[in-house]
Formats: structure tokens, C-alpha cells, sequence
């Protein structure tokens, strides 16, 4: 159409309409979007840069690895960098992740897109570039450091394999870089590999690592100044549990990383770990004090965490792994509370625990305390992590079930001197009690909660 308005005579429309789309052309470069068909042919590397700013939030400017006229140097600059990509598609969360840092910061974000290098049905090949990638960066890094750019402002943010790529490019530094962000590091290939060929906590100031798919396509060992284990770091809440459910079930475990990350930008809530051994210490309560951390509190998940960065750095070996449970959703939070019993049955007695609280509004939260069975002995004090998915300022019923979890024999009773209720976190909130009841196996029993007496805290 445009070629037949030129021929009749209409040049300067022709010409006006043609500056008008190459200028959105030039205004605005996507992410590259594939198919199915380049997974199955294969796509040679080539890798784009797409920078997003406060200024241009929604429309990514192509940015030359040579000539930065659209970047101010002097800004905290943001690298992400996505992993393997099957189906040629655009991550679904490039959007999202870039909105939420804008919100928070006037950084420069720059997506590092090598979709054309990481379409392709053989892993193997992706993972083979990845080298080639942190050499793209590291000239684009070197580039903006000679235009007066600082090591200490640069954070690159790795998904998957772009984890790794991250590392090599803060090898290429000496670790001077000022922060990397590893959303769950892929596994196949890397896992027992020597520092030098994955990431490593040295390659940056400070390293925090999130681990969410350590049984299937992430990386099961620590990598950084501290790793995170959401729900142990295996199966995730709200994830397909069967191959029924096509890919999700392949990929949802590994891509809650990046929305665990994503959650941490909002505020909305924080996301509450434990540094401690293993994730059943965790489960059970051991791991709540975080004393060698004070005055902070237990260190949160995501972009927050780097408050914690002079304690975690200076630990010998410095490496932190924090474990904590989530909800299915956004934003994932989990409040805990320390449950606290005294009982005075003869008998020992082993059994779990369910408690269900009801708020002043009506609203309801349920922990089910089944981690472990646990030991119920004559005048001894046992004390159980409840975790619930919602935080309620005041607590106007509670329901509590104990059951010894089996079916055949007698049904037991646990006598109750005292039963306390103790927020973690909020402790200007009272700590609730009741005294002196029995709680019959498999019966939920309902309690009006009381402050507790002071002389019996």
C-alpha cells in the first residue's frame, strides 16, 4: 500500500509515514519471541540487550554495546538474565520483575536476551553457550565502566543458567562486582562442578542464592553467602503434583524462585527465614532466635536481604543456608508462632498437633503441626513452630485437634496444664494461653484464648 501512494505522486506522506515507523521501531526493542519450530532446529547465539528505565518503563530501548547515549552510568544498573528456553517463548515474569524494580529504585535494567542461543530441544546446547554470554556481558560491563560506571553498582540477577553466567562474569572481576541474585541455579551439568565452572560466593561482594527445584532441574548445594530454601527447596506449594498437568509440572518448582523473588519487591509482606542445619531443625522449631544476628531479626528473602550482607560475609566458611515454609500464592508470607505445651498425663504420649484460629472479624488460618510426632512428657514444657498463611491483629476463637495419628487401639487423652500461643515476630501482640483442659485424641476442641498470666510465661 505504501509503495502504491508513493507511485501515485504522494511522496511526502510516504515519507512521513516512513520515519513515523522506523522511529517506533527504534523506540521500543522486545524480547525475543520465538516458537516451537526454532527449538527444533536450533538457534545460533546472539545476544540483545534491552535497557528499561524510569523513563521508559513499558518500552525497552536496544541498547549497543558500544555507545550508551540511553544510559546514565551513574545509576545502580540491574542485569537479568533468564535461563534455558524450550519453547522459544518469552519468560512470563521479564515484565513483571522489571516493573517491581522500578517501583522500588531508578535503576537501570537491562535484559540480557539471548533467547536466540537458548531455544532448543538439547539442553546441552544451551548450557554450552553460556560462556559465550558472559563474554557479551562483560564486554557491555567493561564498555560502561570506561563511560565512568562503578563495579559496586553493578547486580546481575541469574535465573537457571543465567545463574552461572552471572558467575563467570563476577569472575571476570575477581568478585569486585557488587551483587549477584541466583534464582534457583540450574543443576544438570553444574551440580559437583568446581567453583570455577559455576557460580561461587566469591564471585561478587555479596551472593544470596534461592533454591526451589534442588530434586529435579536446580542446584541441590550452597552456592552463595546464603542459599534459600523455600519449603525444604523441593516441591513447591500450589505446583502441579502429577504429569497430568503438562509442562507446569515440570517448570513450576523451579520458576517459583523468581516469583518468591519478585514477591520480596512489593513489601507487601516479608518473607521470614531461619538459618539453620537442615529443614526438619527448621520444622520443628530449633532454628527461631537468629541471635547472631542481632539487633536485626531473622534475615528475609530477596532483594532486601543485603541488610543482613556484613554478618553473612564475615562468617568462616561464609555460607548461610535458611530454610522456611510459603503459601501456594503471591505473596507467599508465612507467619509463625511458637505453640507451647505443658502437660501432666502420666504416660508419655507422641502425637501432632492441629491449631485453627478464628480472627475478631471472622476470618480463619490453620496450621497442621505434622512435621514430626511429637513427645508429650510429664511436666516438661515442649514448644512446636505453627506457621499460618495469615496474621491476624487479634484472635478471637481456637480450635486445637491432637491425634496420635493411628487407627486401631484406644483413643488417647493429653492432659493440659498450660497451652501458649506466641506471635514470632509481632511480640508487642499478647501472648494467649489457656490452662488446666484435656484434649481428647481426634476431637477438636474449641478455646476462648486469654492473655496469659504473667507470672507463668
Amino acid at each position: 500500500m505504501l509503495l502504491r501512494l508513493c507511485s501515485h505522486g504522494l511522496l511526502l506522506i510516504c515519507c512521513l509515514l516512513s520515519l513515523g515507523r522506523s522511529d517506533t521501531e527504534e523506540k521500543c526493542s522486545t524480547f525475543t519471541d520465538l516458537n516451537i519450530h526454532n527449538s527444533i532446529i536450533g538457534t545460533d547465539l546472539n545476544v540483545k540487550f534491552i535497557l528499561h528505565t524510569r523513563e521508559n518503563p513499558t518500552c525497552g530501548k536496544h541498547l549497543n554495546s558500544t555507545s550508551f547515549h540511553d544510559l546514565n552510568v551513574t545509576r545502580r544498573t540491574v542485569f537479568i538474565t533468564h535461563g534455558y528456553r524450550p519453547t522459544g517463548s518469552p519468560p512470563v515474569w521479564i515484565e513483571d520483575i522489571v516493573g517491581r524494580l522500578l517501583s522500588i529504585q531508578d535503576f537501570n535494567v537491562i535484559l540480557v536476551d539471548w533467547n536466540r542461543g537458548a531455544t532448543t530441544l538439547v539442553y546441552h546446547n544451551a548450557a554450552a553457550k553460556t560462556r559465550n554470554v558472559a563474554e557479551n556481558l562483560i564486554h557491555v560491563i567493561d564498555n560502561m565502566l570506561d563511560q565512568g560506571s562503578s563495579l559496586n553498582n553493578i547486580y546481575l540477577i541469574g535465573v537457571s543458567l543465567g545463574a552461572h553466567i552471572s558467575g563467570f562474569v563476577g569472575k571476570n572481576y575477581n568478585g569486585s562486582i557488587g551483587r549477584i541474585t541466583g534464582l534457583d541455579p540450574a543443576g544438570p551439568l553444574f551440580n559437583g562442578k568446581p567453583q570455577e565452572e559455576r557460580l561461587h560466593y566469591s564471585d561478587a561482594q555479596f551472593v544470596d542464592v534461592v533454591h526451589s527445584d534442588i530434586d529435579a532441574l536446580g542446584y541441590r548445594e550452597s552456592l552463595g553467602h546464603i542459599d534459600f530454601y523455600p519449603n525444604g527447596g523441593t516441591d513447591q506449594p500450589g505446583c502441579p503434583k502429577t504429569i497430568l498437568s503438562g509442562t507446569e509440572y515440570f517448570k513450576c518448582d523451579h520458576q517459583r524462585s523468581v516469583f518468591l523473588y519478585m514477591a520480596s519487591l512489593t513489601q507487601s509482606c516479608d518473607i521470614d527465614t531461619f538459618p539453620c542445619e537442615n529443614y526438619r531443625d527448621y520444622r520443628i522449631g530449633k532454628c527461631t532466635d537468629c541471635k547472631e544476628f542481632l539487633p536485626l531479626p531473622c534475615p528475609v528473602l530477596g532483594y532486601y536481604v543485603d541488610k543482613w550482607k556484613d554478618y553473612l560475609v564475615k562468617k568462616s566458611p561464609p555460607m548461610t543456608k535458611a530454610f522456611f515454609d510459603t503459601a501456594a500464592k503471591d505473596p507467599f508470607c508465612i507467619f509463625h508462632y511458637h505453640l507451647d505445651f505443658i502437660t501432666w498425663s502420666s504416660k508419655i504420649r507422641r502425637g501432632y498437633i492441629t491449631i485453627k484460629l478464628v480472627s475478631s472479624q471472622g476470618d480463619i488460618t490453620e496450621s497442621k503441626l505434622d512435621q514430626d510426632a511429637a513427645t508429650f512428657e510429664q511436666y516438661k514444657e515442649v514448644s512446636l513452630l505453627a506457621k499460618f498463611d495469615k496474621d491476624f491483629d487479634s484472635v478471637s476463637k481456637a480450635f486445637v485437634t491432637f491425634t496420635t495419628g493411628t487407627v486401631i487401639g484406644p483413643k488417647t487423652k493429653l492432659r493440659v496444664l498450660r497451652m501458649r500461643l506466641r506471635p514470632l515476630k509481632n511480640r508487642n501482640r499478647p501472648i494467649l494461653c489457656r490452662y488446666d483442659f484435656v484434649l481428647l485424641e481426634n476431637i477438636e476442641m474449641e478455646f476462648l484464648p486469654v492473655p496469659c498470666d504473667d507470672t507463668n510465661l
